[in-house]
């Protein structure tokens, strides 16, 4: 393999930092270089700090990318964090460097102004000397936090109150760099990486595992090589139909496919087969249809439906699952969807579709409506329109008054090429 792939997947491996670039690629850093890849290609290739952030100099101890629309000052800024070497240190021959503990911050490659500041003026509370950090989105914290790592402590920082909470996560363990990727946040150790909720700082079964196996295109490795069981189902350009479609609150869309579930919003991070269980606890089985409404996912699985939490990653709610025809008015859905701001729930069977309105209670299903199509595998709504999905292909019409008034089914399209960017 290339030099610089060599030295990723040896096993003296281990980082210093790791951060998101704003196109989603990875950053990993180590000593006085920093290497940039994906998990879904190219190669990754190494370059030297000072190569990509001129005013930088030594390594850094922590980084992360700060993502606030609200505040474009700082959205996609990327902050890396150093401590001033002490004499003697073997990286740089003895030399130390500048004010200790400081942040420098940059966005679209360049030093913002102000920058570099001590870390303590920055982020109050925070310490220096840090092993870690990451950023933590609302929907998974509740609020715009910031996770700092140092030793056996972990420092939580509201970016909106500028206040700082400690705790102590023993489970989890000293951090030598933390990542965020497709909502799931991630504690780097050596080669080896564990996967933690950043609200408790809990680590569900099955870790730690190789970091070769998952960030990094090592030769002969690779997450797909253990999940061989998969078969096409886990492949994304495979053509197999799925079972369900979603489209939540959050514009985050969700394709269910033999007990696997795949993102089809965060291209930048890649299509990849999830054990549906991961997002979802809990959840077992195929799932038939899916919908969301009012910060709630609905996940119907032959006569029951049960229901997650949106907000704070997918927590289902208590009592659930529950029967469909209780919860719904309905026996039995082959496909469910709800529009952006509706309340109107349009539950399909066969070739016949019904409205549900889920602000009554209990709830009741309309009158048969005929549909255009003799039945269909999935179905979603966006701000693009409806989407039906069978087979391999897929249905788009602008609304639902436009797909009850058409008297065949609109122009298929490719399921694969279209919306996994499929080559063939």
């Amino acid at each position: 393999p290339p030099p610089d792939l060599s030295q990723l997947c040896g096993d003296k491996g281990g980082f210093d930092a790791a951060a998101l670039t704003e196109n989603g690629t990875m950053l990993f850093f180590r000593g006085t270089e920093v290497w940039e890849t994906s998990p879904r290609g190219p190669l990754p290739h190494g370059h030297p700090l000072a190569a990509s952030w001129l005013e930088l100099e030594g390594p850094v101890d922590a980084a992360l990318r700060i993502h606030r629309r609200g505040h474009p000052e700082e959205h996609q800024s990327l902050y890396l964090f150093q401590a001033r070497l002490q004499d003697g240190h073997p990286g740089l021959g003895g030399l130390g460097w500048g004010p200790p503990e400081q942040v420098w911050a940059y966005a679209g490659g360049q030093l913002r102004p102000g920058f570099p500041r001590r870390i303590g003026d920055e982020f109050p509370g925070v310490p220096g000397d840090l092993d870690a950090a990451v950023e933590c989105h609302p929907e998974e914290c509740g609020g715009e936090t910031i996770l700092f790592f140092k030793g056996d402590k972990v420092f939580s920082f509201d970016l909106a109150s500028r206040m700082t909470k400690q705790h102590t996560w023993p489970g989890l363990g000293p951090c030598d760099a933390a990542l965020r990727w497709l909502e799931r946040y991630y504690c780097l150790q050596g080669t080896q990486f564990q996967r933690f909720d950043p609200v408790t700082g809990e680590v569900p079964p099955g870790y730690p595992r190789d970091l070769r196996d998952y960030f990094i295109p090592c030769p002969g490795r690779g997450h797909g090589h253990g999940n061989a069981s998969w078969g096409d189902a886990g492949d994304r350009c495979s053509r197999l139909p799925f079972q369900a479609v979603i489209s939540d609150d959050t514009g985050r869309i969700y394709a269910f496919r033999g007990g696997l579930m795949f993102r089809l919003d965060s291209w930048r991070d890649g299509w990849h087969a999830w054990p549906q269980g991961h997002s979802w606890p809990g959840l077992q089985g195929d799932v038939d249809a899916a919908f969301a409404w009012d910060g709630r996912t609905y996940l119907i699985q032959g006569s029951q439906v049960s229901i997650y939490l949106s907000g704070q990653g997918h927590r289902q709610v208590e009592g659930y699952p529950k029967a469909l025809q209780d919860e719904l008015g309905v026996p039995v859905a082959d496909a469910a969807f709800t529009c952006p701001g509706s309340a109107e729930l349009y539950v399909i069977a066969g070739d016949r579709m019904r409205r549900v309105d889920l602000t009554q209670t209990p709830r009741h299903a309309g009158e048969l409506l005929q549909l255009p199509h003799d039945g269909v595998d999935g179905a979603m709504c966006t701000a693009d329109g409806i989407f039906l999905f069978r087979g391999d292909s897929y249905y788009q019409y602008r609304s639902v008054d436009e797909l009850l008034g058409a008297r065949q089914p609109a122009p298929p399209k490719s399921i694969a090429v279209d919306l996994f960017h499929c080559t063939q």
